[in-house]
């Protein structure tokens, strides 16, 4: 032990008295201030420190307390959550209906013993099969949406007896090894290859190249198990396809013989006016993903989804694939509050109206400012917002953080900012938030597209 007992308890306990505080003294403050940018650098990583430090003009914003639609940092400053952490928190953040399900399961049992069956499991995977589209029926929970796409490349490997897959450039499905293979950024896969030798990425939303690509890999017998895409690319920019763009790669999996699996980890549960962006489309895929909302913003959760005829692959042996923690009570009730605040709350309904309402005001804005914002695009409340440079959209996303308002871009470029508030957000809100991202617009366009008027000589 590095460091006497007695000192670690010291520091436990009051870490332990500063949790359990409603209200915290400027000397509590600025110790957890102090310990926080301490501990990031020298036991985290110093680089997510200066990352996150950089939105912030006056000092190491540190994210404290949240409600409904809101979070306030440990100053007490208080911001408008535009973000929604890219798509988890749905319902708000902390819903009572989903806290309230936490905490009564929490005073029952917290984790299971691996070894009896578990009942808010097998509910959750009923009501999952209720929700999704089409033939989805069987479900396995992990803890995150990079799980879920790990478990749906091994579904498909299985049912296919096939290895190889075909991804969409600016796609974006997590960082564990086998996801990593079906993500595009070389940032993100260039230290780690060869991963999965075989994924084939292709420019997304044109059905010809995929149409290409799984001919090409039948005629020289290096057949694909599964088309891996996105229905609205998220870290890729908010990228939305053509309306033929799926309906087309649907009938040409069924064709080669591929299957489709759809990551709806950020794009489900809502967001996009729909329960599931597949829905849109009316497009059924073989294998379902999902993570970041279902959990309701409380627990982390991801799922993959699929109908008998695949899963039965799975059937005679069911610990070919199997999690500690996933699929565990607490995160069980979380999704299933979830899913009842969801449709209690008509909350897929409401982002569809509120998205388009917001899509016409920044469009309105974007003809009033065509030099600064290029582009404003999505479905629901998922919108990207475009800028010419990333150091224009960094310049936006600061000024919006400043005034109080959360937005971001990518994990490397601030281009395009994402605009994926909880689809809760009130009305009043909403029109706070164009009126600061006007007023930001403004500022911005002046420093950098306003031809500056020479003063007039006598």
């Amino acid at each position: 032990m590095k460091i006497p007992a007695q000192d670690i308890l010291k520091e436990t306990e009051k870490t332990l008295q500063l949790i359990g505080k409603n209200e915290l003294s400027e000397d509590d403050k600025n110790y957890i201030s102090e310990a926080t940018a301490n501990y990031y650098s020298n036991h985290v990583n110093p680089g997510i420190l200066e990352y996150r430090k950089s939105v912030s003009t006056d000092y190491v914003s540190i994210e404290w307390a949240d409600t409904a639609n809101t979070f306030t940092d440990l100053k007490g400053k208080k911001y408008l959550d535009l973000l929604g952490g890219y798509g988890i928190f749905n319902v708000g953040h902390r819903h009572p209906k989903v806290v309230e399900a936490v905490q009564n399961q929490l005073k029952r049992q917290a984790l299971h013993s691996q070894e009896l069956l578990e009942p808010f499991r097998a509910i959750l995977a009923k009501l999952i099969h209720d929700i999704t589209p089409g033939d989805l029926q069987y479900s396995f929970f992990g803890n995150s949406g990079a799980e879920a796409i790990e478990g749906a490349m091994k579904l498909a490997m299985l049912h296919t007896g096939r290895k190889s897959f075909v991804a969409a450039t600016a796609g974006f499905h997590g960082k564990t090894l086998g996801a990593l293979s079906a993500t595009a950024k070389a940032k993100f896969r260039q230290p780690f290859l060869p991963i999965l030798p075989d994924c084939y990425h292709v420019p997304y939303g044109d059905a010809d190249v995929i149409e290409s690509a799984l001919r090409s890999a039948d005629e020289v017998g290096n057949d694909i198990a599964g088309v891996i895409l996105e229905p609205i690319q998220g870290e890729g920019g908010i990228n939305v396809p053509p309306d033929d763009y799926l309906p087309r790669v649907r009938d040409l999996c069924d064709r080669y013989g591929a299957l489709l699996i759809v990551d709806e980890v950020q794009t489900g549960m809502g967001r996009t006016g729909r329960m599931f962006c597949v829905d849109h489309w009316n497009v059924v895929p073989d294998i379902m993903c999902l993570g970041k909302a279902l959990g309701g913003g409380v627990m982390p959760i991801g799922a993959f989804v699929s109908n008998k005829t695949i899963w039965e692959q799975l059937f005679p042996e069911p610990w070919l694939h199997s999690t500690t923690f996933g699929g565990n009570p607490l995160a069980c009730v979380a999704a299933i509050a979830n899913i009842h605040v969801l449709l209690d709350e008509k909350l897929p309904e409401r982002a569809d109206k509120m998205g388009n309402d917001l899509m016409a005001k920044l469009k309105g804005l974007r003809r009033r400012f065509p030099k600064l914002c290029i582009d404003v695009r999505g479905k629901g409340l998922m919108i990207g917002m475009e800028f010419p440079t990333d150091a224009i959209g960094y310049e936006v996303a600061k000024g919006l953080f400043d005034r109080g308002v959360l937005v971001a871009g990518t994990l490397f470029s601030a281009k395009t900012l994402r605009i994926e508030p909880p689809l809760t957000i009130s009305q009043a809100e909403m029109n706070m938030a164009i009126d600061t991202i006007e007023k930001v617009f403004k500022e911005v366009n002046a420093r950098h597209f306003e031809t500056k008027k020479l003063p007039v000589r006598k």
